[in-house]
């Protein structure tokens, strides 16, 4: 239900953009494997009681839920590149409190960073809508897989920066930090070249479009919604924990950073053919695919906690990830007319991220407060697992069960 008008003879100007987009997920995006490695081990340095060693990592991913409606109406308002501008602003300024937090050794100047921050996660989650904003409806997967794709290179950007710079100074973690800003800075310069019209303010004739309580009521709208949800949320649940175990169960933090490094690669690898897949198997298949492979993800961490364990259970977690979310995404592009996209968009990541700070924060009471050691906090939190796929794939096959023509 996006913009019918536009066809295969209308993608020069949408590959560019995608292009633009994939540079940003590629240099921009590295802050975030940066920050998922070090967040929880400064998070625990700080904390006087370590089932809030996440909690950092919990009020990013809460400043994205807070920051995704207010993100869309400028987008919808004044166009995605004062959006994703205004969203490096917030990186930017979030990694400086958090870097003060860090030279003061003081928790709550540093959760309240992160909570800022935040708002660069918010906007980054409106690349993959920007990317379908001028595409048209063949090419739309592929654009938005393509734009996930660009995560690849900030699998290994960031990681490799987090290395370099973790211990460039005294205090721990701080040059990362002062890394960020940088990133942030110099990244935004990108979307100079950003060719994604702003929409036209509606004429008082012109559709409004549904309800968000409508467009919930939308089966296929809702299944996408809860597919991506529990996609997202599960895979931040279980990284997020994932230094915090690997360095529990007696390995270095260089090792964590290499796991979180083949997560984030196994994140985005796969996004040069799912929007192929999407294409000819469709979209609830694929996501079906990644919730299988998530639930493998969670059999293969219960198994041991060997290095070969911890490596083929997040490579396992970052497809199904990449299945579940990408396929959900391209699922929900195609459920709503374009003057509902700013409504829709901004409620769709409410949601999602307001799952996913829940996730992330359980995840430390999981890991560090369910049991007397480092083995049955990582066991609590793949287990934790179950329920969520259970709700997302059930609800996937009631969609599926559902006649073609009610969905239309």
């Amino acid at each position: 239900m996006t913009d019918v008008t536009l066809t295969p003879a209308d993608d020069a100007r949408a590959k560019r953009n995608v292009t633009i987009l994939v540079l940003a997920q590629a240099i921009l995006g590295a802050q975030m494997p940066m920050i998922f490695t070090m967040a929880g081990l400064a998070g625990q340095s700080l904390a006087s009681n370590p089932c809030w060693a996440t909690l950092p990592i919990s009020l990013m991913v809460g400043g994205s839920m807070v920051f995704a409606n207010p993100v869309s109406w400028v987008m919808q308002t004044y166009g995605r590149r004062v959006g994703f501008w205004l969203g490096t602003l917030g990186g930017s300024f979030g990694a400086a409190i958090s870097a003060y937090g860090l030279m003061q050794y003081d928790f709550t100047i540093f959760l309240i960073g992160s909570f800022f921050m935040g708002l660069y996660q918010s906007a980054q989650g409106f690349y993959r809508f920007a990317a379908a904003d001028t595409a048209s409806a063949a090419f739309r997967p592929k654009a938005i897989s393509y734009v996930m794709a660009g995560g690849l290179a900030s699998a290994i950007i960031g990681p490799q920066l987090f290395n370099l710079t973790n211990d460039a100074m005294v205090v721990p973690f701080l040059g990362a930090y002062l890394t960020i800003i940088v990133i942030n800075l110099l990244g935004s310069l990108l979307f100079l070249g950003l060719d994604i019209p702003k929409p036209e303010k509606p004429h008082e004739d012109a559709p409004k479009g549904r309800t968000r309580m409508e467009l919930l009521r939308d089966p296929v709208i809702a299944v996408a919604i809860i597919c991506g949800m529990v996609s997202y949320a599960l895979m931040n649940l279980v990284m997020t924990s994932t230094p915090l175990a690997v360095v529990g169960c007696g390995f270095e933090t260089d090792m964590a950073g290499n796991i979180v490094t083949a997560h984030v690669l196994a994140m985005f690898v796969p996004s040069f053919f799912t929007g192929h897949l999407i294409a000819r198997y469709g979209t609830r298949m694929v996501i079906a695919a990644g919730l299988v492979i998530l639930g493998l993800a969670g059999i293969v961490a219960l198994q041991g906690v060997e290095l070969e364990n911890f490596f083929i259970a997040l490579i396992l977690l970052g497809v199904g990830w990449n299945f579940g979310f990408i396929g959900a995404t391209s699922m929900l592009a195609g459920a709503h007319a374009p003057e509902e996209r700013g409504r829709v968009q901004g409620m769709n990541d409410m949601i999602v991220f307001g799952c996913v700070t829940v996730a992330s924060l359980a995840s430390g009471g999981l890991m560090n407060c369910s049991g007397g050691s480092a083995v049955e906090g990582w066991s609590a939190v793949n287990i934790a697992m179950v329920p969520f796929l259970a709700l997302a794939g059930a609800s996937l096959i009631w969609l599926m069960m559902r006649p073609q023509d009610e969905l239309t």
